[in-house]
């Protein structure tokens, strides 16, 4: 028996209709060992071997699946993106060092005064700040949601730069001669709200890690830094020895 009758009537082509059930069920995770022969497919579904390979080819295309000659298709799972924390993170390299391609939907590049962002860096409230919003994908896929503000006087020539494909640290440091060195971070696990899911492409069993930086530069604050990440695609890691060990500041996420 059929696992489900494809609508020949359909304005939707059967390859189609047979792309989304089968993608469904890679997600329910039903195909995790592999997907069954292109024959067999075939059979389940009444439909010709021609429209199996079309909805197959277009899974590839999408790096859903990955298949080779002789061995049957199987589902893809991202690599999961690491970050060690004995240095200032780029996104934008993370990304790129697993081979996937980095780019960003910039939603709003303007400037604006925030006084309790301007507090945190430690500047008058009235300071203009350039301000950054744009979502990261990696390939296709919704990574995080970034937030960034950095002082008009020194990030001006920033607001001509296209986002789209770029990262924040190598412009800054091309055109405003800023370079991030270090500066203070807090990353904490947090429950998206609903608006946020459906930016980062994510259902409630998915958490999120909430990182906050104030970035430097030579000792004085030159960003502020609000990214929220998809917790089943980003990690971060720790290294320590018997000499110098590592330090964790345990931060009590109330305030309190």
């Amino acid at each position: 028996m059929n696992r489900k009758e494809l609508v020949r009537s359909n304005e939707r082509p059967l390859w189609h209709q047979l792309l989304s059930d089968l993608r469904a069920r890679l997600e329910s995770g039903e195909f995790d060992d592999g997907l069954p022969s292109e024959f067999a497919i075939a059979a389940e579904y009444s439909v010709s071997r021609h429209t199996v390979r079309e909805a197959l080819r277009r899974l590839r295309d999408d790096g859903a699946v990955v298949s080779t000659r002789g061995r049957v298709a199987r589902r893809v799972t991202p690599e999961p993106i690491e970050q060690p924390l004995s240095e200032p993170y780029s996104l934008f390299v993370a990304v790129e060092a697993t081979g996937r391609t980095q780019r960003s939907v910039v939603h709003v590049l303007d400037t604006r005064a925030d006084g309790v962002v301007a507090s945190r860096m430690g500047l008058e409230e009235s300071t203009p700040l350039v301000y950054l919003e744009r979502l990261r994908l990696a390939d296709s896929e919704p990574l995080a949601v970034d937030r960034i503000w950095l002082p008009l006087a020194l990030a001006e020539p920033l607001l001509d730069v296209d986002f789209s494909h770029t990262g924040l640290y190598p412009e800054y440091r091309r055109r405003c001669g800023i370079r991030v060195t270090g500066g203070r971070e807090n990353i904490r696990a947090v429950t998206p709200t609903d608006a946020e899911r459906h930016l980062l492409g994510i259902d409630g069993t998915v958490a999120a890690l909430a990182i906050e930086r104030c970035g430097l530069a030579d000792g004085r604050a030159v960003e502020w830094r609000h990214t929220l990440v998809r917790g089943d695609r980003f990690s971060v890691t720790a290294q320590f020895s018997d000499r110098a060990g590592y330090r964790v500041d345990l931060v009590d996420p109330t305030g309190s």
